[in-house]
């Protein structure tokens, strides 16, 4: 919009979140008028041959559109010493919105995708209750079921920052994250059908795949807002997501959302599993750790503009990504353009969930310049997205889970975008 001056609430062009429908309007008023115009305004009105000739009839499962194939999942390279093992992390610099499309959702295996045939599938409950109790997938369908937005992280989720590797993408970076609608039964239910004992302060989980991959949770979590789950975003969990149920624990690091679980024991203390020893600790520059570090911190990330994209000219664009945390829900995105030398607060869309992704946005002018964008959260229980130097004066880069720190994004004058650090 040429000649317009609008209100800049912070430094390096950050414009006040109050002209965010005023940008709008008037760019989609330029897009009627030039749809009316015309021959003489130089457009092609020629109706296109895809208007010209039926397409397929429907399909029994739905595709996407051909011109999307690049909105794909990212994988990492096999090693032939972990058969199976690896991840797939999600576009998150192609995504709108706050629902990762199921085939889109991140990934985590530690020995493959098991084949599971739910018909020879069983869910045992034992240890310290009343009574032991075998569900088979078709009698946990016969439960009243709940549905719940959620994200979802690894806890080995943007370690790269702590690690200073240079370059990258939201995608490469920031990947292993995403949120979906989980639908399944509150373990509450299945463990008061089991009867707790007085004496049980754990459970341990444990999955149907080659890793036999199980991880503790304290009682008191699996009580309150834990569920078995068994649909993803309306449809039954994929494979990949753990059919034909798991375990999920909102806000909490997702290797403990056991997939393919299989069996739930409770018991007095923690069952000191493999993934809860020598993985997923949090170790410290004197090389002690800390075991059972479960909940994800406040963050948030700029999906666009973002690493390894190229802004063309100069003008007003929508700076937007996503936040979450682990305690609670997102009360207030900030951005700065400057690299955390002013603030502007972020307009957030849609519903602010616990424990569930929101985006937020707020419009830029870019003027050609060098600039650093950032973005830092705040959570309903207060926490605020720290900056990385902060994270590394507080444990220090010996382990990288669970790092929460704020990413810088630098636009060069050419219009690349760039992952620093400040």
């Amino acid at each position: 919009m040429p000649n317009k001056i609008f209100d800049k609430v912070a430094g390096n062009g950050l414009i006040s979140r109050r002209h965010l429908l005023e940008i709008s309007a008037a760019g989609l008023g330029m897009a009627a008028s030039n749809s009316v115009l015309g021959a003489d305004s130089g457009f092609n009105l020629e109706i296109p041959g895809w208007s010209r000739t039926p397409g397929p009839g429907p399909s029994a499962y739905g595709n996407r559109s051909p011109h999307t194939e690049n909105f794909q999942r990212m994988t990492g390279f096999q090693n032939p010493t972990y058969p199976g093992g690896g991840s797939s992390r999600s576009p998150l610099q192609y995504l709108q919105g706050t629902i990762t499309p199921n085939s889109l959702h991140f990934e985590r295996h530690h020995a493959g995708v098991p084949d599971i045939d739910p018909v020879g599938h069983k869910l045992v409950i034992n240890g310290l209750v009343r009574q032991p109790l075998a569900f088979s997938y078709e009698d946990l369908l016969k439960y009243q079921m709940v549905s719940r937005v959620y994200f979802l992280e690894c806890s080995g989720n943007s370690g790269a920052l702590l690690r200073g590797e240079t370059g990258g993408t939201a995608q490469s970076l920031h990947g292993l994250v995403s949120c979906a609608e989980w639908t399944g039964i509150p373990l509450s239910t299945l463990l008061d059908e089991a009867g707790v004992l007085p004496d049980a302060r754990w459970i341990a989980a444990v999955g149907a795949d080659a890793a036999s991959m199980g991880r503790s949770v304290p009682i008191e979590k699996a009580l309150d807002d834990v569920m078995v789950a068994l649909y993803q975003n309306g449809e039954p969990v994929r494979p990949g997501q753990g059919y034909p149920m798991r375990l999920f624990c909102p806000g909490w690091e997702g290797n403990i959302s056991v997939k393919w679980l299989t069996q739930i024991k409770l018991t007095r203390g923690p069952a000191q599993f493999r993934d809860e020893t020598s993985k997923y600790t949090d170790t410290l520059p004197d090389r002690s750790s800390y075991q059972f570090t479960f909940p994800m911190g406040t963050k948030s990330l700029i999906t666009s503009p973002s690493g390894e994209m190229t802004l063309n000219q100069s003008g007003i664009y929508q700076v937007t990504g996503i936040a979450w945390s682990g305690s609670g829900r997102i009360n207030r995105v900030e951005v700065s353009a400057d690299g955390g030398q002013t603030w502007a607060d972020a307009d957030i869309q849609g519903h602010q969930l616990e424990k569930a992704v929101t985006r937020f946005t707020i419009p830029w002018e870019w003027n050609g310049g060098t600039a650093i964008l950032q973005s830092r959260a705040t959570d309903s229980r207060g926490n605020v997205q720290p900056t990385r130097s902060a994270v590394i004066a507080d444990r220090g880069t010996v382990s990288t889970y669970h790092n929460h720190c704020i990413q810088s994004w630098e636009v060069n004058n050419t219009g690349e975008v760039i992952n620093i650090y400040v």
